[in-house]
């Protein structure tokens, strides 16, 4: 008694290529503008600094990203070079007490710096995202979109 042939196993071919990620440049600018880096749609932030679960209109994960220390020292090396120069200027120029430069730079420095933090922290957000340091949660994302469509139209189907 002769047993049927085995089948080899082949993979899904019929599976859609989860769509491109957008450039780089863009995702940073909507990282900057509080957008999600992928959709452009969904908050990035929930609160001043904490950055959202994830996006609720792509349902893309920001949890695995971790942008922890690289906006700080960013935003220093911003904030340095755009105060420096002017600071040195004005030492060099009108020679002013210490004390008014401390009173005028220190509070300037300061605020500059939290001002940006936030967009730089979106950006940085859009750019790990982008460039993928945790994997390929972008493109992940893309897939769980692409699934979750597939299965909704796959109900739809059912239901009719």
């Amino acid at each position: 008694m002769t047993s049927p042939p085995l089948r080899q196993w082949q993979p899904d071919r019929s599976a859609a290529v989860p769509p491109e990620l957008p450039s780089f440049w863009t995702m940073a600018g909507r990282g900057a503008r509080n957008r999600c880096p992928i959709c452009g749609q969904g908050p990035a932030f929930s609160g001043f600094l904490t950055v959202a679960p994830g996006c609720p209109v792509c349902g893309t994960s920001f949890s695995e990203v971790r942008a922890d220390d690289a906006p700080p020292y960013i935003v220093i090396f911003i904030v340095g070079h755009l105060l420096l120069p002017p600071i040195f200027w004005i030492e060099k120029a009108y020679m002013p007490p210490i004390w008014l430069q401390m009173a005028i730079w220190l509070p300037m420095f300061a605020l500059i710096s939290t001002l940006m933090l936030r967009p730089v922290k979106g950006a940085v957000l859009g750019w790990m995202l982008r460039l993928g340091p945790v994997g390929d949660a972008g493109q992940r994302a893309h897939a769980a979109r692409e699934q979750a469509a597939r299965d909704e139209a796959a109900r739809g189907d059912a239901d009719a």
